[in-house]
């Protein structure tokens, strides 16, 4: 074919000029010419035998070669630019160094290959940036869940840690306030002790809180199945949460709802610390004076019950952040230190915890809320959602629940 050898005329100068163009230095441009010459021969072939997919292999090594020394030296960005920069030189040698009728017809042959190669490699670096992509996002979920476990291994750490000298302190105050002689000159000692007492009190929720949350990281959860009543377990709750419903003036309305009286299978320690978490923190996030409903209906084969309160509310994009572990919302700083003042202080544990015992008994638990507004109060409704689980009719599982 004429162009292929009016090509082989121009191939000295064509080695020159593109080894001059893309690479700097001397021994650079003699490691790089061995790949110039063999990209010559393969446009060279590829003219001849009408056949541009002849480029393709030494294309595909060129896009893999990201660590390879002579491509990655040349051009770091990607191969693309590297190539229109070799059709670029091209054209112009064979328009510089050839007639110009044989200048047209070489860069016309050249045309096609030039055209097949640009979708080749665009084809091949799309694949490779969708495959380096996804081995990033694996080094980061691996790297996250090396992150996680290590957050996990240290919450239960520095609980089982702290649970030993918090003992001491229970331990040793218990037998000052026994020791302590009564009588109004001992009221000061006494005050100190309860605040040493509440202090500790409050210490030892928190640390149960993360062995709780360790447990069900881990999957370790376990169940202790027995008839359970809604409404008994809501009243308990109400029971414990009473001093801070009265110093809080809030209006906790638990309404008879279906399914609340009737009786289910599930843990009743566990199921009335779930409640008891997302009922605190509806009050919590209630400024006083503020309403706190709980009501629910039945469903198909469950029984939801919703908590709704006239708090701040949630914007939408943390509705799935509070039920992560330490995911509480707003600064530290802002927060107040009381555990049942308005916006008060918490390591972020309940809702997590919640979750994890109410997906154990193969529920689910979600929020809704217009947004956060402190002014206008949008509120929350939190929706607890149980499957109803019945005792059995047998006469002998019967007698084991005193049924």
């Amino acid at each position: 074919m004429h162009a292929v050898e009016k090509l082989k005329q121009i191939r000295s100068t064509w080695l020159d000029n593109v080894s001059e163009r893309l690479a700097q230095g001397e021994v650079v441009r003699e490691n790089f010419l061995g790949q110039l010459n063999l990209f010559f021969d393969l446009l060279l072939s590829s003219i001849e035998g009408d056949d541009p997919t002849r480029m393709e292999p030494l294309l595909t090594e060129w896009a893999d070669a990201s660590t390879g020394v002579e491509i990655d030296q040349f051009y770091k960005s990607n191969l693309l630019p590297l190539v229109n920069k070799i059709f670029e030189t091209t054209n112009q040698v064979a328009s510089n160094h050839l007639p110009a009728v044989d200048a047209i017809e070489v860069i016309g042959a050249c045309f096609s290959v030039y055209v097949h190669a640009v979708q080749h490699i665009s084809s091949q670096e799309k694949q490779l940036s969708v495959a380096h992509t996804i081995d990033k996002l694996e080094q980061a979920k691996t790297a996250l869940g090396r992150v996680e476990k290590s957050k996990s291994d240290f919450i239960s750490v520095a609980a089982h840690e702290l649970k030993t000298p918090l003992t001491l302190i229970e331990g040793y105050a218990s037998m000052l306030s026994e020791m302590l002689p009564k009588g109004d000159g001992n009221v000061q000692s006494g005050l100190y002790l309860k605040g040493i007492a509440d202090g500790t009190h409050r210490l030892r929720e928190i640390v149960d809180d993360m062995i709780d949350v360790t447990i069900i990281d881990n999957n370790l959860l376990t169940l202790n199945y027995q008839p359970v009543w809604l409404n008994q377990t809501l009243s308990f709750v109400r029971r414990e949460l009473l001093s801070s419903i009265v110093q809080r003036r809030i209006n906790l309305v638990i309404k008879p709802f279906p399914g609340s009286d009737e009786m289910l299978l599930a843990d009743a320690e566990r199921l009335y610390q779930a409640f008891r978490n997302v009922i605190s923190n509806a009050i919590k996030y209630t400024p006083d004076g503020g309403t706190v409903t709980v009501d629910g209906r039945m469903l198909s084969g469950f029984v939801e019950t919703t908590i709704t309160d006239t708090g701040i509310g949630i914007e939408p994009e943390d509705q799935g952040r509070i039920f992560e572990k330490f995911g509480r919302l707003g600064s530290v700083a802002l927060h107040s230190s009381g555990k049942t003042k308005f916006k008060g202080g918490g390591p972020g544990l309940g809702l997590p915890i919640t979750k994890g015992i109410i997906e154990a008994h193969g529920g689910s638990i979600w929020v809704e809320s217009d947004g956060y507004d402190e002014a206008k109060l949008p509120g929350s409704v939190f929706h607890i959602l149980l499957p109803f689980r019945k005792p059995s009719s047998d006469d002998k599982v019967a007698k084991m629940f005193d049924l």
